[in-house]
């Protein structure tokens, strides 16, 4: 096939920046060229997976069949407050795009790194909100029928970093354009979302609540705790923050009582940050040859230059274990392993 390239380095395509390759490299620009693919797929019984951004992912080694990437870029506004964007348009420009035009439920979501297409799957969130919140429908390529299926937000069953798409739907579906349905902030029915963390106190010194200056606050709060992957390999948050009993946050915290969380809205459920357990646990700022967990950000692991995805792991495996066994709670990846 034309759009087929042999044994191709996925090493600019993950922000690790760890050393792959896939035997074969395929892009799609529209539903059509996706089908034919997927066809091609399954008459040489080529296993595929889709890799677009490459920002929440490990490779573990050569993937023996075809890398799916996504190329369709277009942002349209179908309605006044319902936006559709191709799968391969830049998470970071769609909210750049939505602010710009004066529609809120995205601002809070700014330079989260990856594509549009990866953001139902992932439930991608920060910052008190979350994709699931805005997202009406998605459209996706079901790889068994070859037909294209619209899926109303509603039963995409999203939960914390969670989705159909990586359940029922794993390995079935591909996502090829994702519809938002925000709110015009000029219409006076829109409720600026900043009481997590520090993001009113940054959002009120530039000046009071508006898209823009949340934005510019969550962009500054971002870049001043997270490595750029351009300069240090990393793939963002690499543990979920773990939802854990009221009963066993309560007697955290007779032993913590700083340990932060936020309870779920019938108070059954406490939201842990996940880097407050690694710092606690003496992990911020470690470096082992290779790897290491950022100074800035105990959430993040880093490479600091030629790290295997064993050695990264490795880490992984030792920064779980050791909070478990400090905290008597077990952190869960988010990133994905392939």
């Amino acid at each position: 096939m034309t759009n087929f390239f042999d044994n191709f380095s996925l090493r600019s395509h993950n922000t690790f920046g760890l050393e792959a390759t896939a035997r074969y490299w395929a892009e799609f620009h529209s539903t059509a060229e996706l089908i034919e693919i997927v066809r091609h797929c399954r008459e040489h019984d080529l296993p595929w997976y889709v890799l677009s951004g490459g920002s929440n992912i490990i490779l573990t080694g050569n993937f023996p069949g075809v890398i799916l990437h996504p190329a369709a870029r277009t942002i349209t506004r179908p309605e006044p407050t319902l936006v559709r964007a191709e799968a391969a348009v830049v998470w970071d420009e769609l909210v750049a795009w939505c602010v710009e035009q004066g529609l809120g439920g995205l601002e809070n979501l700014s330079l989260i790194p990856g594509y549009v297409g990866a953001s139902p799957v992932q439930n991608i969130g920060a910052y008190g909100a979350e994709a699931k919140d805005t997202i009406e429908t998605v459209e996706y390529l079901d790889t068994e029928t070859l037909q294209i299926v619209r899926l109303p937000g509603r039963d995409c069953a999203f939960g914390y970093r969670e989705s159909i798409f990586k359940g029922t739907l794993r390995g079935r579906a591909i996502v090829t354009a994702v519809e938002f349905r925000l709110t015009d902030e000029k219409s006076g029915n829109y409720t600026y979302n900043i009481g997590y963390g520090d993001l009113h106190e940054k959002v009120m010194a530039l000046g009071g609540a508006s898209l823009a200056h949340i934005r510019e606050a969550v962009i500054a709060i971002r870049q001043a705790k997270l490595p750029d992957p351009a300069v240090t390999g990393n793939a963002g948050s690499f543990f979920k923050n773990p939802v854990i009993p009221a009963a066993q946050a309560a007697a955290l915290r007779a032993q913590h009582p700083d340990m932060p969380g936020y309870t779920s809205a019938d108070g059954s459920e406490v939201k842990v940050p996940a880097a407050w357990l690694i710092d606690r646990a003496g992990w911020k700022g470690f470096r082992c040859g290779t790897v290491g967990v950022h100074p800035k950000q105990a959430l993040v692991i880093i490479n600091l230059g030629g790290a295997t995805a064993q050695e990264i792991l490795n880490l992984a495996r030792r920064i779980i274990a050791d909070v478990e066994q400090k905290f008597g709670i077990h952190l869960t990846m988010e990133v994905n392993v392939l």
